[in-house]
Formats: C-alpha cells, sequence, structure tokens
C-alpha cells in the first residue's frame, strides 16, 4: 500500500494505491487506524482478482454471501469510515463489480483481493463521528447528532 498526503487542512485527502494480492477491506481498516480516521469519505477503481460482497439479510441479521470467484473491474467503491463503539475505525463499503461478460454483481464489500490495483482517494473531515448500535436494524450505524474522540 502506497499513500501520500495531497491535502492537509481544514480536511485531509490522501491518495492510496494498493498493490497486487493485498486484501482491500482489511487494507482500508490499516489504513483508517494508522491515519487516525474518525469521519471519513472514500472512492476507489480498480480491479479485483476476486471478491465477495454482501447482501444484508434483515431475517437472519447477516450478510447473505455474494462470492465473485473471477477477475472484476471495480466500477464503483463508495465508503465512509466512522468512529464504532469499541473506539476503533469502522469502515462501511459498497462495491460495484463488473464480471468479463458485463454483469454486475454490488453490495457491502466483504472482501477483494485487488489485482493489479486499487486507487482510493479518502477524504477526512477533523471532526470524527460516532457508530451506534441499533438493535431494531441489527447493525451499527452512523449517529449524525454524536461526535467521537479521534481513534
Amino acid at each position: 500500500m502506497r499513500v501520500k498526503r495531497l491535502q492537509e487542512s481544514p480536511e485531509s485527502v490522501h491518495v492510496v494505491v494498493l498493490d497486487a494480492g493485498e486484501e482491500a477491506v482489511e487494507a482500508v481498516g490499516r489504513l483508517a487506524r494508522e491515519l487516525r480516521l474518525g469521519a471519513a469519505q472514500i472512492t476507489a477503481i480498480g480491479a479485483f482478482e476476486q471478491a465477495v460482497v454482501g447482501w444484508f439479510d434483515r431475517e437472519a441479521g447477516d450478510y447473505r454471501r455474494i462470492p465473485v470467484r473471477e477477475q472484476c473491474e471495480v466500477l464503483s467503491l463508495v465508503g465512509d469510515i466512522a468512529v464504532g463503539e469499541d473506539g476503533e475505525p469502522a469502515p462501511h463499503l459498497h462495491a460495484v463489480l463488473g464480471t468479463a461478460d458485463g454483469q454486475v454483481r454490488g453490495g457491502h464489500l466483504l472482501e477483494g483481493r485487488t489485482w493489479p490495483t486499487l486507487e482510493l482517494v479518502v477524504r477526512n473531515s477533523p471532526t470524527a463521528l460516532a457508530k451506534t448500535w441499533r438493535p431494531e436494524v441489527g447493525l451499527a450505524l452512523i449517529d449524525p447528532d454524536k461526535t467521537a474522540e479521534r481513534p
């Protein structure tokens, strides 16, 4: 993973380039901890050699895994980072992936093995947002009325 700061203030902006073989979800989590991100927006394009996206099943209270077992283009990857209830940055990423036959798979990005690259732009606010567990939904969601300490 290569990281370059493009802008310092009032919000920091970084360009991040993942190399072939890096697992994207793990790399974004590691980046969030290293940069102490507390209210960030992420956009990315690139490709994966394989990936898993998820669809949240309300009845099961968990993500239904949708594997993409082939090389795919990352047509769109968007997400955010807020501070989880454990005080750590919590990335939330969604992806639309294009396959060789032009079909798409999309959902919550659970896994993505980069090939040949993934190019991300990360914009971080000086304020940290907090995620709060919502039992009626079964997920921790950003609470716009609640700020958090920087991780």
